[in-house]
């Protein structure tokens, strides 16, 4: 049963879908059907690629228009609370494509310089809020102990985004992924580049194998 809080909360700032901000009728949460119906979601084949060092990688929603603009409030603006229905959507298309293919949940991290400037990371955010829904835990595995150029200023230039991100990454504790298949989320993925050094590092780390899921995909 909603309490008086929440009630209160909700006539105080009416919840609003995260993708195009109009008001959520009663039953929805997070998302409206609007969206629901017209973002643009993967299809099919559309949401699986094989970056480096991953066996699948798979992402529900394409990068542009209402959820571009969604994510630059997530990770730019402050709308962390935005994660839980991310979460929600990312669970979703763990579980079409990814069942029975991991035994740890982890995300790609900020550098501790990025962190401190942004408040919080929006890939941890959104691994531990999937991982609640597969009723899971998220934990750490690497640190980025390098703070690299953003990817986001390098454009697509796939040899620009290796080169910064080589080396960036190291594991917190081999022994943790030693042997266990990885199950790896971030956010966005674009060329694949921090995914692919990531699922590196994990896999001399002694990872038996590493997928991957991200909210969103560019188009290429």
């Amino acid at each position: 049963m909603t309490g008086p809080v929440e009630v209160l909360l909700d006539l105080l700032f009416p919840p609003k879908c995260v993708f195009c901000r109009k008001l959520l009728h009663k039953g929805e949460e997070g998302l409206c059907a609007s969206c629901r119906s017209s973002l643009p979601w993967t299809l099919a084949g559309e949401a699986e690629q094989r970056p480096e060092f991953v066996s699948l990688c798979v992402s529900p929603l394409w990068y542009q228009d209402d959820v571009r603009a969604s994510f630059h409030r997530y990770k730019f603006q402050g709308s962390r609370g935005y994660a839980k229905t991310y979460g929600r959507l990312v669970a979703r298309c763990v579980r079409e494509h990814l069942a029975g293919r991991y035994d740890l949940i982890t995300w790609v991290p900020l550098s501790p310089e990025r962190l401190k400037k942004r408040g919080y990371d929006q890939a941890m955010l959104l691994a531990m809020a999937a991982a609640l829904e597969l009723e899971d835990v998220a934990v750490e595995t690497l640190r980025k102990v390098r703070n690299a150029e953003a990817q986001s200023g390098l454009g697509k230039d796939d040899s620009a985004r290796r080169a910064n991100v080589l080396g960036a990454y190291r594991a917190v504790d081999p022994e943790l992924v030693a042997g266990r298949r990885v199950l790896l989320i971030d956010d966005i993925i674009t060329t694949g580049s921090t995914i692919s050094e990531c699922a590196r590092i994990l896999r001399s780390s002694g990872a038996a194998d590493v997928v991957c899921a991200t909210l969103a995909r560019a188009r290429r």
